[in-house]
């Protein structure tokens, strides 16, 4: 053994042998803190509102704080950005094969979100937020999940009565009693089951599969019956394939540019936190999209509109390119009132992308 290594071994050891004693005895460091001490870091909030601050917040005030100490990981309408969590949208997702876990679809308690704002966010920053800022972002993130109107305003003492849509969602976990005590058991080892027998067989109980013409799955089909009817097998084929035929696109559609629709589905990654395409959309925070380019506004079956929005549809609005491109340059300023909280595009190529996108959706 070299010579550096005689002397680590030997730090080793005497280390070893002067922690022993020293780590069985009290170090004498420090004391015990001061009840305002751990009360300055308990600020838990549980569900039955235990612990909430006084204070409060609206939805308006919670846009403009989050804009500015949230916006940056969260996206300005809690859509997300990058890898950072969506907080919005996502209602009805949760059986889907990629449900969106937002706070309007997922998180079971309003308590959870203000705590999780005034004990830990922004990142980098925590506790930098005021209790009536966190009170306005949670009123926010109310209004971008649809659960609230507008002009509502949080506080300590109307907390209570929201109740998140998925709060009946969770369960107890009760393995320790269901679960632990079976798997607790010596385990069987031999003879634990008894032997499988065959007692019918398919046929016999009459569930062997058929193709759809009625013969066994898997047999052949009977090709004389085609060679003596060519012109009755012709005309079935060719049956089928006009019904295999897509219906032709409507026009602005078949004559739409394909690169402008691809421009636009990416734009549209701004809106999807909201709204969805495609089949099997549904409603979210907002309307589903499907067939809105020439659809008369407010129309959309199930979805809960703002005053404003029902109101300019008994006037008659129609989503033409010219009124979509109006309204989704300056929603708020289109439409005093409206639900939407997007901003607007600012580029009129983007507009006329996402419309392009729209457009070739169909209905």
């Amino acid at each position: 053994m070299s010579k550096s290594l005689k002397l680590l071994a030997g730090s080793a050891l005497a280390a070893s042998v002067l922690a022993g004693p020293a780590m069985a005895e009290k170090f004498g460091l420090g004391r015990a803190a001061l009840p305002e001490e751990v009360a300055a870091w308990d600020i838990a909030v549980l569900p039955d509102g235990t612990g909430l601050p006084a204070g409060s917040g609206d939805v308006f005030t919670g846009d403009e704080v989050f804009a500015e100490k949230c916006a940056s990981c969260h996206g300005d309408f809690a859509e997300g950005i990058d890898n950072w969590p969506v907080l919005a949208g996502g209602q009805g997702s949760l059986r889907d094969r990629r449900p969106v876990k937002t706070v309007g679809s997922y998180w079971p308690y309003l308590s959870t979100v203000f705590d999780y704002i005034h004990r830990s966010m922004p990142f980098g920053a925590a506790q930098t937020v005021s209790a009536d800022e966190a009170y306005a972002i949670t009123a926010f993130l109310l209004y971008s999940n649809g659960l609230v109107e507008d002009d509502f305003e949080l506080s300590n003492e109307n907390f209570t009565e929201i109740v998140l849509p998925n709060a009946e969602g969770f369960y107890a976990d009760d393995r320790a009693e269901t679960e632990y005590p079976v798997f607790s058991v010596a385990p069987c080892m031999s003879a634990c089951r008894e032997p499988v027998k065959v007692t019918k067989r398919a046929i016999d109980l009459n569930v062997t599969p058929e193709d759809p013409d009625g013969r066994p799955a898997g047999t052949l089909p009977d090709l004389t019956l085609a060679a003596a009817a060519p012109a009755e097998v012709a005309a079935e084929v060719a049956a089928e394939a006009a019904e295999a035929t897509p219906e032709a696109a409507p026009a602005e559609v078949a004559t739409a540019d394909p690169a402008l629709i691809e421009a636009g589905e990416k734009v549209f990654k701004k809106c999807k936190a909201c709204h969805k395409v495609g089949e099997g959309a549904k409603n979210g925070t907002g309307p589903l999209l499907n067939g809105i380019v020439g659809r008369a506004a407010g129309t959309v079956e199930g979805f809960k509109y703002s005053k404003p929005m029902l109101a300019a549809s008994e006037g008659g609005l129609v989503w033409s390119h010219e009124a979509l491109a109006e309204f989704l340059a300056n929603p708020k300023g289109y439409m005093k009132g409206t639900k939407m909280s997007f901003a607007g595009l600012k580029k009129p190529e983007e507009i006329d992308a996402v419309i392009a996108y729209l457009g070739s959706v169909g209905g």
